[in-house]
């Protein structure tokens, strides 16, 4: 049996975001190779983030963001189910993260789900006519589009956009292994930024 080192335990952590206790777990389930552990800990944060999804949080953090120069801040609401989690430095962190996060990339929703419906048909309609002036077929086209509007998702709603902390997750995943690492369920409610010169805030309550 291969002896699970601190350093692999560590590399899998940097890779997942897990807890220590799961991280070694997971080497011992998967004969220390890092890539299974890692896929193992993400079916594994999947399923508790699901199981945990239905489950009431209305403790948490109010955590701002205020750039040096005074030009641009953030507001972030992010919940959890106690005030235990809510001192909790992991959880903390990820707050403070999420409001840079959201400083830089300016995210206008929270969810895909809250983008309003007339705003995504709107895009869509835009998308399919830019593709079509391109001179590709409608067969062609239309799986041209989707693409095209998973990444515009990408760029407006929060959830869907790459981790500004680390470019091979998704805020979404980033979320997910911290309610697996913390075990309740966590929430990113709401969300105001405000640019001086941008002409008014992006919110989303």
């Amino acid at each position: 049996m291969t002896e699970i080192t601190a350093q692999m335990v560590k590399q899998l952590r940097d890779m997942t975001g897990a807890g220590f206790n799961d991280c070694r777990a997971a080497l011992q389930e998967n004969g220390a190779d890092l890539e299974k552990a890692a896929d193992f800990l993400r079916k594994k944060g999947v399923a508790t983030a699901a199981k945990k999804a239905g489950r009431s949080a209305n403790d948490g953090i109010i955590q701002t963001y205020m750039h040096h120069n005074g030009r641009l801040g953030v507001m972030v609401e992010v919940n959890c189910e106690t005030d235990f989690v809510a001192r909790n430095e992991a959880f903390k962190a990820f707050s403070k993260e999420l409001a840079l996060h959201i400083a830089n990339l300016a995210p206008r929703y929270v969810k895909r789900e809250d983008v309003p419906e007339a705003e995504v048909a709107k895009e869509r309609e835009i998308q399919l006519a830019r593709t079509m002036n391109e001179g590709k077929p409608q067969n062609v086209a239309e799986k041209i589009v989707e693409g095209r509007m998973s990444k515009w998702f990408e760029e407006v709603a929060l959830m869907e956009q790459v981790w500004l902390h680390d470019d091979n997750k998704k805020v979404k995943d980033v979320l997910t292994g911290l309610i697996a690492e913390i075990r309740e369920n966590i929430v990113i409610r709401r969300f105001a930024r405000f640019a001086l010169g941008e002409g008014e805030e992006t919110t989303n309550e």
